[in-house]
């Protein structure tokens, strides 16, 4: 397990196993729902977390070794965590040896206690250790925190891709580092 001592406490981040699924959907969806349920339908933000948060769904995940669950806890308690997946890189990238940070979700309590810091230095230091050479992701266009958040973290825009929230098409910039 890596642990970083920070002024707030400590941060222990660890490999998540299938013991960790409750906790990835209690996670998974209140993040989710914080961060997006007042600027998007009940109904669009229902049937996505039904789809994505379902135990068959994340077991499926848990289960798949293209996927990497990282799960950060402070003091202890839960605060978030992230998910690698291998093989899904678009188009724009290839001919890079590139993985894809799908999830980097921060329990409200933890933002701005870097937990997200944590987290993504975590997945880099992984992604390089795993022999990728960049880091891509995609974020909806409107989350202006989280675009902040990647860049300060060394992101740049280099196009993007349609997401469906239950029945709205949205756009998710594509971001990418290489690490």
């Amino acid at each position: 397990m890596d642990t970083e001592v920070h002024r707030q406490g400590t941060i222990a981040i660890r490999r998540a196993t299938s013991n960790d699924v409750k906790l990835l959907q209690d996670v998974g969806i209140q993040t989710f729902y914080d961060t997006f349920a007042e600027v998007n339908s009940r109904t669009d933000m229902d049937l996505y977390l039904e789809k994505n948060f379902n135990d068959a769904q994340i077991m499926s995940e848990l289960g798949d070794t293209a996927n990497l669950f990282f799960i950060a806890e402070s003091n202890g308690l839960p605060a978030g965590y992230a998910k690698l997946r291998k093989g899904t890189t678009p188009p724009e990238l290839q001919g890079a040896n590139a993985i894809e940070l799908e999830r980097l979700y921060v329990t409200r309590e933890f933002l701005s206690k870097r937990v997200g810091k944590a987290l993504m230095d975590h997945c880099l230091s992984e992604a390089r250790e795993e022999g990728f050479n960049t880091v891509w992701l995609g974020v909806w266009e409107n989350n202006d925190r989280a675009i902040a958040f990647y860049k300060k973290c060394g992101f740049e825009k280099f196009g993007a891709h349609p997401f469906l929230l239950g029945t709205d098409l949205q756009t998710d910039n594509m971001m990418k580092k290489d690490v």
